[in-house]
């Protein structure tokens, strides 16, 4: 039954991230999105682990000390910032965080809000992903302007709604009339 609801809830996301990404645009993304959450080392674990209002990765760390699942998952969609760590450029900073393409900017954003209509269902509200955002920026290793791009897009949905927002993305942002 987990398992069943597992399926159900991923594939309700990536709905809910396709008709985003659809609406400024990035139509591939869309349909690519988060197709490795499908993948057996992440289906297996979302599934043992669902809980169904937060994400099984973190019951999974809590439970083996390492989410098997997330390391796989980050690794292979370019829309999480993590994917992007990596040594510094100045060569005595250790890791942290690249410059992402702005598409992939854009996907994080449709990501984000996705994640938060799933998880809050009826309590979602424009702010909800920027509130959430602002709960774990500090800890973010995020290059500066991606996470100031970020912001400026969960600001901006915050203050004037969704159709507003994805109408100044494909306009501002990616430049697509």
């Amino acid at each position: 039954m987990k398992a069943w609801e597992h399926f159900k809830t991923i594939t309700h996301h990536r709905h809910l991230v396709m008709k985003g990404c659809f609406a400024v645009g990035l139509y591939k993304q869309g349909l690519l999105h988060d197709l490795s959450k499908y993948s057996p080392v992440e289906f297996l674990v979302g599934a043992k682990y669902y809980q169904g209002d937060k994400s099984p990765n973190n019951a999974e760390r809590e439970d083996k000390g390492v989410s098997l699942a997330w390391l796989h998952h980050k690794g292979r969609n370019k829309h999480h910032f993590e994917y992007w760590i990596d040594y510094a450029l100045d060569g005595k900073s250790g890791m942290a965080g690249m410059k992402m393409p702005v598409n992939y900017v854009v996907e994080m954003y449709c990501d984000r809000v996705a994640a938060c209509k799933n998880y809050q269902k009826d309590a979602y509200t424009d702010a909800s992903a920027l509130e959430y955002y602002n709960k774990g920026k500090a800890k973010y290793l995020m290059h500066e302007e991606t996470a100031r791009l970020l912001e400026d897009m969960l600001t901006h949905l915050a203050n004037e709604g969704e159709a507003a927002t994805n109408e100044y993305i494909r306009k501002n942002i990616l430049h697509n009339k």
